[in-house]
């Protein structure tokens, strides 16, 4: 009983990394599942334009090929985050963390930009099949970038305030796993969405 009263006292770190880890790739895997029924959808609808525009006519692919850059080397800047966590350098993690967030956040502008255009030209999520299953495939990886934005913040408060703890450690090593995954994602999209439409 004593020792239940104990391990229950305010203050003690009872983050178990083994259930964080299980938990988080539990988590991963059922956003693939979610990704998997998103693009599933995307490849059943591809053809219902309903007479409207397709993918030749809608999209630019200069400036989503500059969106993919954007994603692409907030990866390469995460994976320096990481290297420095590694070696213990609090305000490197910190640095290439920012980096992380200010590519993040152009590739979002980016999108949002991508999207009030296409909108403005007449081709919203209403215009057609096609066209709804684009805007929620898209933009629900646009909304986990967005949450990854928010996180990434929180975590460059975490290591400001509190260091490179154990809990800020893996919270990191977990922010990682689920950036890289969003990469994936979009490299999948940027293929499948993106170039398919202009073969």
């Amino acid at each position: 009983m004593a020792h239940a009263a104990t391990t229950l006292a305010p203050g003690h770190d009872h983050d178990d990394s083994t259930r964080t880890t299980l938990g988080f790739w539990i988590y991963l895997m059922s956003d693939c599942l979610i990704f998997a029924t998103l693009f599933a959808t995307f490849g059943v609808l591809a053809n219902a334009t309903a007479g409207g525009p397709g993918a030749r006519e809608l999209f630019e692919l200069p400036y989503v090929l500059g969106e993919t850059l954007l994603l692409l080397a907030s990866s390469v800047t995460f994976g320096m985050a990481m290297l420095n966590l590694y070696a213990q350098r609090r305000g490197q993690v910190i640095v290439w963390l920012a980096i992380t967030f200010l590519f993040g956040a152009g590739f979002v502008a980016m999108e949002v930009n991508e999207f009030a255009k296409l909108i403005a030209d007449g081709a919203g999520p209403g215009t057609s099949a096609y066209l709804s299953a684009y805007f929620t495939l898209v933009g629900t990886h646009g909304l986990h970038v967005t949450a990854g934005l928010l996180w990434i913040a929180i975590l460059m408060h975490q290591t400001l305030k509190f260091g490179l703890t154990g809990t800020v450690r893996r919270r990191l090593a977990c922010l990682s796993l689920f950036w890289h995954f969003l990469d994936l994602v979009w490299i999948c999209v940027f293929t499948f969405v993106y170039l398919r439409g202009f073969l």
